[in-house]
This record gives C-alpha cells, structure tokens and sequence, in this order.
C-alpha cells in the first residue's frame, strides 16, 4: 500500500510503498477514505512532542472495514460488518485500564504509554513493516495511508447520509470540540461562550456551542478570515485580537462580567492566559489546544482563587460513549462537516498540506483523500 511516512525529524514526509498492514486480536482493518490534517501531528513534525521515526502519522478517518482480525465479538462484528462506513477516533482506549474501566477513555493509560509514546498497538507491537521487516511506528492509527488498524474501542459505524471524506474530521476535531463542550465545560443551555482560536477545533467548538443553546458565543482570533468562517459557523460576535482589546469587548458582551465558558484551542502561553482572563466569577476556562513539550503559562494567582475560576484540561471525549454521539450531531446537522472541511489534498501532496497549516493558511480543516 501507499503510505506517507516521515522518515526523520527534519525531513519532509514522502509516499512510500510499504506491506498492507494485518489486523489482530480485537482490531478492524479499513480502507481509508480520508485522513484530518491536525496540529498535533504538525507537533510531531516539528519535534515539539517526542514521537519514535521511521513513522506514518494521521489520527482521524474515515473509511470502509475490509478486514477482521480474530477474536471479534459477535456484537463488534455485526457493528463493523466487511463493507460498513465507519469513522476512527484517535483516542484508542484498551478498554481495561484503571481510566477505561470507569469510562475515562481519554485518559487511558495504555494509549497513551504504548501508542502516544511508542506508536505501537496495545500487544506492544506495530501493525506497519517495511519489505525487510523493519518497524515503522503508528502515531494513532497510522491514517495518512491507504490502509489502516484500529482497536473495535476506537471505531464507529458512519451513516450513508453523512459525507465520506469530510466525516473523517469527526474522529478528532468534532470529537475534541465535543469532550470539551459536553464533558470539560458541562455547557448548559444560556450561557455565554468564547472561542479562542477559530481552527479546526475551535470552529466545530463555536458549532457545537451554539447546537447546546449557548449565547453569545464569541470567536477570537488574529485572522479576519477565520472570524468570518467563525459567525457563517454559528458564532455571534467576532473579535480580532490583533487588533481589538479583548477583555473590553467581551466585557461589552456580558454586561462586564465576563463569560460563563471560555475555550483555548490553540495550545500557546498568551492564548491560555488570555482564555483565563476572560471569564467571570464563578466561570470556567477550558484549555484544549495541545503545547510544544515544557510549555508553561504564567495565570496570575490571586485574581484566579478570589474570583473562583475553575481551569479545565480536556484532551477529547469518551471514544466509546462519546463517538456515535458525535456521529449522531452531524447526521442531525448540529455539526456541517462539509463547512468545516476547506482544502483537500492527495496523499502524495500531505507534506504540502502540513507546511500549509504551518504557515496558518488554513481556515478550518483541511483533509487528505486517498482516492
């Protein structure tokens, strides 16, 4: 199969043909549709996070089950039937770890110690060879390839009715934006909301915000062009942090308090802080934005304690709750994917699309299409 494979950190990532890949015990095999573009693999390619190479990143797809691996139950395999639609979250919980017993799945502590580290599945092993039998490491489910493995805790049935290759998105930019309104931030129905950083994330936050009755719902950012992708989204006011005083206008907005929820989801030191200082007594500030390794942001303290501010880390949603619910907004048109997604790249042209994020000039979410 194809696959696009970084190689080294500092080099670019390039097609290579390499083995399809098997699946084994408990695991599915698709054949991907498409594949998000995410920060979090920019991370990777920019050694902002520690991740093994020779490797294949891309952490959420969509695609068709090709193949079973043994021991199956009888429930998964009629749910991921050979042919069935199905969409790959990029948390993939074990199912058996202290977090995933509760229900905890974004915090499963075989994910992240086996895959997030080691990019291997949860026999310790990769799914991904080369011709001489070398390893090539799985960030997730190794999605920017042409064939992929994924655990059955990590995948879900995905509508005829729902767009095949922008639904891939639903598996980490819908699925982040969910845990962080739904399960970080508890949102309720009249409360007010800001967004800082209308990407990829934070515009599916501003859909979902709006789906869950929140008003007003503010985006942030330093780009008019993702402003304006963010009210055709839902938001109700737009704020350009370039060039406006954030803290007066959304003190403008809530009658000086502040918000009730205010979103980071961009994972830099002055977007954190910025998402601290804008929400009233009582309120909540819900970071979602992945940082380089040793990042820090310096909250002041005191302002923080005496007003009752609760700071909220949210790494994603529950896969095995949370993913169908996902699946189920889009069908019901809370969440447009299709809106969402605004550049689509071949597999061959991944590194572009990469240097394109990098370079900020994608609004929204780009995906790369297999076929």
């Amino acid at each position: 199969m194809k696959a696009v494979v970084l190689n080294a950190i500092g080099t670019p990532m390039a097609v290579e043909e390499i083995p399809t890949p098997e699946p084994r015990s408990g695991e599915v095999m698709i054949r991907v549709e498409a594949c998000g573009v995410c920060h979090t693999d920019l991370h990777v390619v920019k050694a902002e996070v520690r991740f093994p190479t020779p490797c294949v990143l891309g952490h959420e797809v969509s695609g068709t089950v090709v193949a079973h691996g043994p021991g199956l139950s009888p429930t998964d395999a009629d749910r991921l039937a050979i042919g069935q639609r199905v969409v790959g979250a990029f948390i993939m919980p074990c199912g058996t770890c202290y977090y995933c017993v509760r229900g905890q799945d974004g915090l499963c502590e075989t994910f992240f110690t086996v895959n997030r580290l080691q990019g291997k599945l949860y026999d310790d092993d990769t799914r991904l060879f080369r011709t001489d039998g070398s390893p090539v490491w799985m960030y997730s489910m190794g999605g920017l390839a042409e064939y992929a493995v994924i655990p059955v805790t990590g995948v879900a049935p995905l509508p005829d009715d729902l767009p095949f290759d922008a639904s891939a998105i639903l598996g980490c930019a819908v699925f982040t934006a969910y845990g962080a309104v739904r399960r970080g931030a508890n949102l309720r129905a009249g409360e007010s909301v800001a967004v800082v950083a209308t990407g990829g994330v934070g515009s599916n936050v501003i859909q979902l915000a709006r789906a869950f009755g929140a008003y007003p719902v503010v985006a942030i950012d330093v780009r008019d062009d993702k402003l304006d992708a963010a009210l055709s989204l839902g938001a109700t006011h737009g704020i350009n942090g370039a060039s406006e005083d954030v803290a007066a206008r959304i003190r403008e907005l809530t009658d000086g308090r502040g918000v009730d929820v205010a979103f980071e989801a961009l994972g830099r030191p002055e977007t954190f802080v910025q998402a601290a200082s804008i929400v009233r007594a009582g309120g909540r500030a819900v970071m979602v934005g992945i940082a380089p390794a040793g990042a820090t942001a310096p909250v002041e303290i005191t302002p923080l304690v005496r007003r009752g501010v609760s700071i909220v880390g949210s790494y994603g949603a529950s896969t095995r709750a949370d993913l169908s619910a996902v699946i189920a907004l889009a069908r019901n048109g809370a969440v447009d994917v299709s809106r969402s997604v605004t550049r689509r790249y071949r597999l061959d042209q991944a590194a572009e699309a990469y240097d394109a994020l990098n370079r900020g000039e994608i609004v929204g979410r780009a995906i790369v299409t297999t076929s």
